[in-house]
Parts: structure tokens; sequence; C-alpha cells
């Protein structure tokens, strides 16, 4: 049998989505909820954009801080490890 899957209505710029997965349910309205806010912050910042350009522009910026948050994860396990072997 295949495993449970929620199915989740969420409004991301203003358009319906059903997004499917095992996440908790408010989890998956809480992450739709911040990429609507960051389509509608980029929206007001550059006015003439289509959706499309917003929707690009919004996963660079989103994925250009996962990478920077990874890198100081990175840095913060050095540290520690670093620290545990002077013990």
């Amino acid at each position: 049998m295949g495993e449970f899957k929620n199915r989740i209505n969420v409004t991301i710029n203003d358009q319906h989505y059903t997004i499917v997965g095992e996440d908790n349910p408010e989890h998956i309205r809480y992450v739709a909820h911040l990429v609507d806010d960051r389509l509608k912050e980029l929206g007001r910042m550059s006015t003439g954009l289509d959706t499309t350009r917003k929707a690009i522009l919004t996963a660079v910026n989103i994925m250009h801080e996962k990478v920077q948050v990874e890198e100081e994860n990175y840095q913060l396990q050095q540290e520690i490890k670093k620290l545990k072997n002077q013990e």
C-alpha cells in the first residue's frame, strides 16, 4: 500500500494549488504562506515583473538563503568538532 499523503489546498500569488505531502498540514500551509509573502514582497519591489519572472527570482532568493544557511551550519559543525577535540 502507498504511504498516507496529505492533500492541502493553498493560495500562492492569488492562484489556488493542491499540495500533496506527508508533512503536517500546518507546516505545508506555513511554507506556502512564506512563498506567497516572498512573491508579494518581490512584486512590490519590482512592479514590472511578470509572474514567471517573480517566481524565478523568488526561487533564486530562497535558494541563496538555503545555501547560506547550509554553509553556516557546516562552519558551526566544524567549530563543534574542533571544541570537542580540545576537551
